[in-house]
């Protein structure tokens, strides 16, 4: 028996009441969202009921329900802010959609992901670097929901990680923007303020999240099973394997298929209803 989660601006009581009688479930009707407790519910049902409602459904691990959740690990580009930085980068040299391409490729599992990185930072060289700030001021927003989740963790102790396959340019800004624990990303090179079209030291791809992840744990004395992880794109998926709870944040279908649940109708804030915790 295990916990439904609904949520979303299309949410009505007497849906929330329909499903929950469906499935013999015990609703507890909140502000934010709803949860239905004791329910028993397939994964064609889960899949049927998702076809036919405007909202978010989620159904939480057995083993999560029953942890104190210590640790929220988030991917940056697509997930944590709405832009992929690499992507506006390479508009200043007007080659985004070559760039993007590559992109998209990379986060549908399509191409190996650091290789990726490469071929798209080698696009990059003698580009100004004065260019990062340009992106970070002028086109890098915060995903809707994104501060006041992470205002309501840190009031529930909860600590907060940032890990990018993407730039500790961008990284090591929002987090003191944001006042977040742990960050990892890569280091652009650079020479005579332009970049040299390679990465410093080892690319942080798939299997450095995973294991930033775990580094995280370990410094907090947590088991991997208190972490939650967000992400959309495929090299977010061995972070996400060992979490207590993986979500996919309007993810591509690769991740959606793993992923323990997943946002498609919501923003950040959702991550407050999973773990049910109200707010404003």
């Amino acid at each position: 028996m295990t916990q439904l989660i609904l949520q979303g601006t299309a949410l009505n009581r007497q849906q929330a009441e329909t499903i929950a009688h469906d499935f013999s479930g015990e609703l507890n009707w909140r502000q934010k969202f709803a949860v239905i407790e004791s329910v028993n519910i397939s994964q064609e049902n889960l899949h049927s009921l998702r076809q036919q409602f405007d909202f978010d459904i989620n159904v939480l691990p057995e083993n999560f329900a029953d942890c104190q959740p210590g640790l929220l690990v988030t991917d940056m580009d697509s997930t944590l802010i709405s832009i992929e930085c690499i992507d506006e980068i390479a508009d200043f040299m007007n080659i985004k959609p070559q760039v993007a391409e590559i992109t998209e490729a990379a986060m549908q599992g399509e191409i190996d992901f650091e290789t990726s990185l490469r071929k798209r930072v080698s696009l990059l060289k003698g580009l100004d670097v004065s260019v990062l700030e340009r992106v970070y001021d002028e086109r890098l927003q915060l995903n809707p929901g994104a501060e006041i989740m992470v205002e309501t963790l840190k009031q529930q102790g909860i600590k907060l990680a940032l890990v990018s396959g993407g730039f500790t340019f961008f990284t090591d800004r929002l987090k003191q923007r944001l006042g977040l624990d742990f960050t990892q990303a890569n280091v652009l090179a650079e020479k005579d303020g332009k970049l040299t079209g390679e990465v410093e030291g080892a690319i942080c791809g798939a299997q450095a999240k995973a294991d930033f992840l775990q580094q995280c744990c370990n410094r907090l004395g947590l088991n991997p099973e208190q972490a939650i992880a967000i992400g959309d794109g495929a090299n977010d998926l061995l972070m996400m394997q060992p979490a207590g709870l993986s979500v996919a944040y309007h993810a591509k279908p690769k991740v959606q298929a793993q992923a323990d649940t997943a946002i498609n109708h919501n923003g950040l804030e959702a991550i407050l209803g999973l773990l049910q915790l109200d707010y404003n």
